[in-house]
């Protein structure tokens, strides 16, 4: 530095630092804005009314103990294994749902077929990339959920 340390030298240091922080600020404020619509649910109101029967649900699908492992083929359809602390869970009705984490995709419903020993496939692949799967599968009047995070 070739002259004295000036109050405009300070000035003009506070105005970047500032302009910086004021356009990062921006920017992930339009990022979010961008990629998250605020709805978790739709009516919190009805949403709070149904919580305790949600709960039951998780404390019955709990006692059921049924389990998923969920896992792309090679073509790149769904393979979901059930089972319950017995063994496999054959003949159940399986199906899902798969929706992008940021709404870049549509939505996709898949249906799976029985493929033995409590191995089931989706009738339809999903494309590649970050999907989130809310499974379904229900055999005898018991019922279990489960979401899983695909392509991480």
């Amino acid at each position: 530095m070739s002259g004295p340390f000036t109050g405009r030298h300070m000035a003009a240091i506070m105005l970047g630092f500032f302009a910086v922080v004021a356009s990062v600020n921006a920017l992930m404020a339009t990022l979010a804005s961008r990629t998250f619509g605020g709805t978790v649910v739709d009516n919190s109101y009805v949403a709070g009314q149904r919580f305790n029967g949600w709960l039951a649900e998780a404390r019955a699908q709990k006692a059921l103990g049924w389990t998923v492992a969920i896992a792309r083929t090679r073509e790149g359809r769904l393979e979901a294994n059930l089972a319950a602390p017995a063994g496999p869970v054959a003949g159940a009705a399986v199906t899902a749902t798969a929706h992008h984490p940021l709404g870049r995709a549509p939505e996709m419903r898949l249906a799976f077929s029985p493929s033995g020993g409590g191995t089931y496939l989706s009738s339809a692949p999903l494309p590649d990339g970050r999907w989130i799967v809310r499974l379904s599968a229900s055999k005898d009047g018991s019922e279990a959920r489960f979401v899983r995070d695909l392509g991480r």
